[in-house]
């Protein structure tokens, strides 16, 4: 049974991963596209609109990063070794999302939205 629990959770993080590195270039190939296209046409604001989606692309993919990281290192391999480099991980990538959603909204997420003009 603990054989089929460690291939089932590295099977789901691999798979998980997967899906992040996936989530992240399809949002680099379908933000270039639309922008491209807004270029193309002429329209105002369309490198703005580009850095957000790109930047909404990243988010969702290191959302799917982190959790595979999470499963790798507690499911798989539980030692404080490991737990202290899962933690620096998802400091950096926690750090890292805060940031574009900082440059994407033009505000801190725990600020409310009326709070963006304001010091």
């Amino acid at each position: 049974m603990e054989a089929f629990f460690e291939v089932f959770a590295h099977t789901a993080g691999v798979v998980i991963e997967l899906a992040g590195i996936a989530v992240i270039l399809l949002g680099v190939l379908v933000s270039t596209g639309a922008f491209l296209l807004q270029l193309a046409r002429g329209s105002r604001g369309a490198y703005n609109r580009y850095r957000s989606n790109l930047g909404r692309g990243i988010l969702l993919g290191l959302e799917f990063l982190v959790a595979a990281d999470i499963i790798g290192t507690v499911a798989l391999e539980p030692s404080f070794e490991n737990l202290g480099v899962l933690a620096g991980i998802v400091l950096i990538r926690t750090f890292l999302s805060f940031s574009l959603e900082a440059e994407i909204l033009g505000r801190w997420p725990w600020q409310a939205q009326h709070e963006k003009g304001e010091g």
